[in-house]
């Protein structure tokens, strides 16, 4: 059985902060000889004064019980923002009406599959981006997309994935048509990683939309007499032509719980 192709779904570097610059030094006259310094007293700072400013450089803490036991490719740290670059998905009625098929055919393989709760085609995989990195980033990002036009992808073959650790597996489809247009988005992403020394994409991607994840390495339960009776639910839909046919109209950016679009031409 060949390996399942990778997914780059899932923060590195601290940032120190010295407690405070008041500490009494030997001889810097803060006090007199033999007379005893006061003591210091610290005053609880009021709630007004701490919620001044919501804005912080610190991402959110990492639980994983908030988000179904997923593990993260990279330990949060202070500072550090996961960031990542994809053309967004609208879900459409009749698109969540093919996947309340789907999903509930291929739970009776794996169990502990859940659906996306968005859906989106990767151009990048997560990366980490300081704070004050972000802007630049993505005015980097916009400056290479206002030359992209719009285009039509398709994306309606039915595939298995994992993510490079092999903690998580998704369903996907792959694009059939369209596969040109991303490889040239993806090589203008590739130049801005590279520009901030970040990982670039993947040398050979599978371009795809994931519609179901779960925990763990589920791919001898999904692949082969599986994945076969999910190809022919998308084969035998009616709707899914004109369903699976997609025009692309933005390129968007993630970076911690920030969110930024590139409309294309």
């Amino acid at each position: 059985m060949s390996a399942a192709p990778l997914v780059g779904y899932s923060s590195s570097g601290s940032e120190d902060e010295s407690e405070d610059g008041m500490r009494t030094r030997p001889g810097d006259g803060s006090h007199r000889r033999g007379q005893s310094p006061l003591p210091r007293q610290r005053f609880p700072v009021p709630d007004s004064v701490l919620n001044m400013f919501p804005g912080t450089e610190e991402g959110p803490e990492d639980d994983s019980t908030k988000h179904g036991g997923r593990v993260r490719t990279f330990p949060h740290e202070r500072g550090n923002w996961a960031t990542h670059v994809y053309v967004p998905y609208e879900a459409k009625e009749e698109f969540l009406d093919l996947l309340d098929v789907l999903l509930p055919h291929a739970q009776t393989y794996v169990p502990r599959l859940v659906r996306m709760e968005a859906f989106h085609l990767s151009l990048s995989q997560s990366v980490v981006l300081r704070h004050h990195w972000i802007l630049p980033f993505v005015q980097a990002l916009k400056a290479r997309m206002t030359s992209f036009q719009r285009f039509f992808f398709t994306a309606n073959q039915v595939k298995i994935y994992t993510n490079q650790e092999k903690t998580r597996t998704f369903i996907g489809l792959e694009v059939t048509s369209g596969h040109a247009q991303f490889l040239d988005l993806v090589s203008e992403v590739d130049r801005v990683m590279e520009e901030f020394n970040l990982t670039t994409f993947y040398q050979d991607p599978s371009f795809h939309l994931s519609l179901a994840w779960c925990v763990g390495d589920a791919r001898l339960q999904l692949e082969g007499q599986c994945l076969q009776e999910l190809q022919a639910i998308v084969d035998g839909s009616e709707d899914a032509e004109v369903l699976l046919r997609v025009h692309t109209e933005q390129v968007r950016c993630k970076s911690g719980n920030k969110f930024f679009s590139m409309p294309l031409k």
